[in-house]
């Protein structure tokens, strides 16, 4: 045993490597050896691939083969302490430089592990001395709070390591900071050889034409909560819950604290075992929570993104996306969280209620990183805005409303496709909505022994009608809050007098009789 705290301890840990992690080593360390001192390379690995074993390897063999020091970068103290207890069980002796941390002793210290602003305190006020550090690694690269620091490592070879080398923001492309790009295995290869869990995915079409986008480019906290923390998304989410994973360990990311707490309200309300945490929980408050959500089997945890990096609980069979966002790595973080495998444990559900599958693809596609790396905006800006998204869906009536109609085996009228039917052949476009109407009272009378029957069942038809109107209104660029009220309103009243109207009419044409008086 090496008993100074510049030498390797024995491997204390049972974690084998597998082939594709020695791979990435051996490809990582060939770059050492013939790419300039002070190279910047970026490595991506998905989620649960094993990053931290990755770089903990490559630190150890590093200090047996180069007279230098190492320093790791975190953005956040949880990620900071599993880094170092992870060095620690690969032999690796390393000190954590967090606001309490004495240096005095850094002398006897070849590795050192420390948050980003923490780090950048102590190099500004000189406590540190980094002149012997030969490479530098830093977790979750695609942060833009690491760049800042480059400048004290301008003769250090720095190891980027993320899932997504995508940056977190739009206008500092990763390619600035970085000059290559080694792209790991990929989720469906972890996937395909049992070292992924596979995603069910249920997802929702959501109106998001009220979210509203902030400067970071992803959708505002303000506009996300007023429409998630409304009554009939949180039913919706409530019911997405109970119909696909009712009893199952569940984690919720939210857009906002107040959606959160909402939520937190909504399942407890339901008798479900919930609790919410966010980024004002006391450290713990942050404990007890994740140690009964780790220990309870049905636990329902609800949160405000803190959880998409640095928390890996692998008992986790569902994650809920109670949120939009424009950002592919928390697209991918989000969904990650749920990926881990287990001996009983090789699918896990996401139920998605923001769209992102249709956004951005399904979590696991063979992504082209070396492309995205290259050219970011060209990606990004291939995405679809909520606008074409939605404008692809078809509408779906609740399962509830569609028993009401059971005697129709259609409920579904294309107001676009009759839209560009009237259009070419230069009929005035009202024939939509008419044609709409005739076919609202067509399946309200044969669901019907009568028209007070009906009348009943075109009441029940408001959410259906308002779709109809939104999909018309864009059809013909019109979509004034006032001339959509009044749109709506007159369509059900046109509806109510096409019913008294025709209604025996109707019933006799499609039953072959009169309805009886």
């Amino acid at each position: 045993m090496i008993d100074n705290k510049l030498g390797l301890q024995p491997k204390k840990t049972d974690k084998e490597l597998y082939s594709y992690q020695k791979g990435a080593i051996g490809e990582i360390f060939e770059k050492f050896e013939t790419a300039p001192d002070d190279y910047h390379l970026l490595y991506q690995l998905p989620t649960g691939g094993g990053k931290t074993v990755i770089f903990s390897e490559i630190v150890r063999q590093y200090l047996k083969t180069h007279k230098k020091k190492v320093l790791i970068m975190t953005h956040r103290v949880e990620l900071s302490k599993q880094t170092s207890t992870m060095l620690t069980s690969f032999g690796v002796t390393n000190k954590v430089i967090d606001s309490k941390a004495n240096l005095d002793d850094q002398d006897d210290y070849s590795c050192f592990v420390a948050m980003v602003e923490t780090l950048n305190n102590r190099l500004n006020d000189g406590q540190l001395d980094i002149s012997g550090v030969g490479l530098v690694i830093i977790d979750e690269a695609h942060y833009n709070s690491f760049t800042k620091l480059f400048k004290f490592f301008d003769k250090s070879f720095i190891l980027g390591v993320t899932a997504t080398p995508l940056s977190s923001n739009k206008e500092l492309p990763m390619k600035g900071n970085y000059n290559e790009l080694i792209a790991g295995e990929s989720i469906g290869s972890l996937i395909e050889n049992e070292f992924l869990a596979r995603a069910e995915v249920f997802q929702y079409d959501m109106g998001l034409t009220s979210l509203e986008i902030g400067s970071n480019g992803d959708y505002t906290v303000k506009s996300s909560e007023d429409l998630y923390s409304s009554p009939a998304m949180l039913d919706k989410l409530l019911e997405a819950y109970k119909k696909h994973s009712n009893g199952k360990k569940a984690l919720i990311f939210n857009n906002g604290i107040n959606t959160s707490i909402m939520v937190y309200h909504t399942f407890r309300e339901a008798g479900l075992p919930i609790a919410h945490l966010d980024n004002t929980a006391t450290k713990k408050q942050r404990s007890e929570i994740l140690k009964w959500f780790k220990e309870t089997p049905d636990a329902i945890l609800t949160s405000v993104s803190i959880l998409t990096t640095g928390f890996d609980e692998p008992t986790i069979d569902t994650i809920i996306l109670n949120r939009a966002t424009k950002s592919l790595t928390l697209y991918y973080q989000m969904i990650g969280r749920g990926s881990r495998i287990l001996n009983n444990k090789s699918m896990f559900t996401v139920i998605d209620l923001g769209n992102n599958h249709h956004r951005f693809g399904p979590w696991g596609a063979d992504l082209d990183w070396g492309t995205i790396f290259r050219s970011p905006n060209f990606y990004m800006d291939k995405l679809m805005d909520d606008e074409t998204i939605e404008g692809k869906f078809k509408h779906e009536m609740p399962e509830e409303l569609r028993l009401e109609f059971a005697k129709s085996e259609e409920v579904y009228f294309d107001i676009k496709q009759t839209y560009k039917d009237v259009t070419f052949k230069g009929i005035s476009s009202k024939v939509v909505l008419e044609r709409s109407i005739e076919q609202h009272a067509k399946i309200c009378i044969e669901n019907s022994e009568d028209i007070y029957d009906a009348l009943a069942l075109a009441k029940l038809l408001g959410s259906d009608v308002d779709v109809r109107i939104d999909v018309y209104s864009k059809c013909i660029s019109k979509s004034t809050h006032n001339f959509l009220s009044w749109l709506r309103d007159d369509y059900r009243k046109k509806l109510n007098s096409y019913l008294r109207a025709n209604f025996d009419q109707v019933f006799e044409e499609i039953h072959g009789f009169p309805p009886e008086d």
